[in-house]
Protein backbone atom coordinates (compact mmCIF):
# COMPACT_ATOMS: atom_id res chain seq x y z
CA UNK A 1 0.00 0.00 0.00
CA UNK A 2 1.23 3.44 -1.19
CA UNK A 3 0.21 6.51 1.05
CA UNK A 4 1.28 9.69 0.71
CA UNK A 5 1.24 11.67 3.86
CA UNK A 6 1.33 15.52 3.78
CA UNK A 7 1.59 18.06 6.65
CA UNK A 8 0.71 22.13 5.77
CA UNK A 9 -0.11 25.21 7.35
CA UNK A 10 -3.71 26.00 7.88
CA UNK A 11 -3.95 28.86 5.11
CA UNK A 12 -2.36 26.20 2.58
CA UNK A 13 -3.58 26.16 -0.58
CA UNK A 14 -4.27 23.53 -3.28
CA UNK A 15 -1.05 24.41 -5.45
CA UNK A 16 0.70 24.18 -2.18
CA UNK A 17 -0.19 20.65 -1.95
CA UNK A 18 -0.13 19.64 -5.05
CA UNK A 19 3.55 21.13 -4.79
CA UNK A 20 4.59 19.59 -2.14
CA UNK A 21 3.07 15.87 -3.74
CA UNK A 22 4.75 16.52 -6.92
CA UNK A 23 8.33 16.93 -5.21
CA UNK A 24 7.82 14.14 -3.33
CA UNK A 25 7.24 11.73 -6.64
CA UNK A 26 3.32 12.50 -7.51
CA UNK A 27 0.33 10.52 -7.08
CA UNK A 28 0.66 7.71 -9.04
CA UNK A 29 -0.04 4.13 -7.08
CA UNK A 30 -1.42 5.94 -4.49
CA UNK A 31 -3.77 4.05 -2.14
CA UNK A 32 -4.78 6.82 0.72
CA UNK A 33 -3.38 10.34 1.70
CA UNK A 34 -2.84 10.67 5.24
CA UNK A 35 -2.43 13.84 7.88
CA UNK A 36 -3.17 14.81 11.41
CA UNK A 37 -6.26 14.07 12.54
CA UNK A 38 -7.24 17.82 13.24
CA UNK A 39 -6.37 18.69 9.56
CA UNK A 40 -8.12 15.73 8.01
CA UNK A 41 -10.99 18.51 6.93
CA UNK A 42 -9.33 20.98 4.89
CA UNK A 43 -10.44 21.97 2.01
CA UNK A 44 -7.13 22.25 0.43
CA UNK A 45 -6.72 18.21 1.31
CA UNK A 46 -10.26 17.21 0.53
CA UNK A 47 -9.77 18.85 -3.24
CA UNK A 48 -6.26 17.42 -3.70
CA UNK A 49 -7.45 14.09 -2.37
CA UNK A 50 -10.68 13.61 -4.90
CA UNK A 51 -8.37 14.95 -8.11
CA UNK A 52 -5.80 11.95 -7.08
CA UNK A 53 -8.77 9.67 -6.28
CA UNK A 54 -7.97 7.98 -3.08
CA UNK A 55 -9.34 8.84 0.44
CA UNK A 56 -7.80 10.94 3.14
CA UNK A 57 -7.19 8.98 6.35
CA UNK A 58 -6.81 11.19 9.53
CA UNK A 59 -4.33 10.20 11.86
CA UNK A 60 -4.45 10.92 15.60
CA UNK A 61 -1.56 13.17 16.91
CA UNK A 62 -0.71 10.74 19.52
CA UNK A 63 -0.41 7.94 17.36
CA UNK A 64 2.34 10.31 15.51
CA UNK A 65 3.92 11.34 18.60
CA UNK A 66 7.48 9.02 18.68
CA UNK A 67 7.14 7.56 15.26
CA UNK A 68 10.78 8.41 14.11
CA UNK A 69 11.25 10.29 11.26
CA UNK A 70 14.11 10.86 9.02
CA UNK A 71 13.90 14.27 8.83
CA UNK A 72 13.27 16.86 11.68
CA UNK A 73 11.53 20.37 12.39
CA UNK A 74 12.15 21.56 16.04
CA UNK A 75 8.87 22.95 16.08
CA UNK A 76 6.53 20.23 14.88
CA UNK A 77 9.05 17.82 17.34
CA UNK A 78 8.03 20.16 20.07
CA UNK A 79 4.31 20.47 18.71
CA UNK A 80 3.48 16.81 17.46
CA UNK A 81 6.62 14.89 19.04
CA UNK A 82 7.77 13.36 15.75
CA UNK A 83 10.34 15.31 13.38
CA UNK A 84 8.02 15.30 10.62
CA UNK A 85 3.81 15.29 10.44
CA UNK A 86 4.14 14.16 6.76
CA UNK A 87 6.79 11.16 7.07
CA UNK A 88 4.80 9.82 10.55
CA UNK A 89 1.48 9.73 8.69
CA UNK A 90 2.24 8.25 5.76
CA UNK A 91 4.41 5.61 7.69
CA UNK A 92 1.35 5.12 10.51
CA UNK A 93 -1.21 4.46 7.58
CA UNK A 94 0.54 2.34 4.90
CA UNK A 95 0.82 -0.53 8.17
CA UNK A 96 3.39 -3.01 8.97
CA UNK A 97 6.65 -3.07 7.41
CA UNK A 98 6.13 0.61 6.41
CA UNK A 99 9.17 2.42 4.87
CA UNK A 100 9.17 5.67 3.59
CA UNK A 101 10.33 5.89 -0.69
CA UNK A 102 10.17 9.65 -0.13
CA UNK A 103 11.35 12.20 2.72
CA UNK A 104 9.33 14.97 3.52
CA UNK A 105 8.90 17.39 0.12
CA UNK A 106 8.28 20.85 0.99
CA UNK A 107 6.09 23.60 -1.44
CA UNK A 108 8.27 26.77 -2.42
CA UNK A 109 5.95 28.90 -0.12
CA UNK A 110 6.73 26.30 2.94
CA UNK A 111 3.32 25.65 3.74
CA UNK A 112 2.98 22.65 2.61
CA UNK A 113 5.09 19.16 3.06
CA UNK A 114 4.57 15.83 1.69
CA UNK A 115 6.34 12.13 2.17
CA UNK A 116 5.68 9.17 0.49
CA UNK A 117 5.86 5.50 2.21
CA UNK A 118 4.94 1.46 1.13
CA UNK A 119 3.61 -0.59 3.75
CA UNK A 120 1.76 -3.73 4.03
CA UNK A 121 -1.60 -1.64 4.59
CA UNK A 122 -3.76 -2.07 7.55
Amino acid sequence: MKVAGLGFKKDVTLASLREALAAAGGSDGLAAMATVSDKADAEALKLLARECGVPIRAVAAEVLAGIATPTQSKLITEKFGTGSVAEAAALAVAGPGARLIATRAVSQDRTATAAIAEGDGP
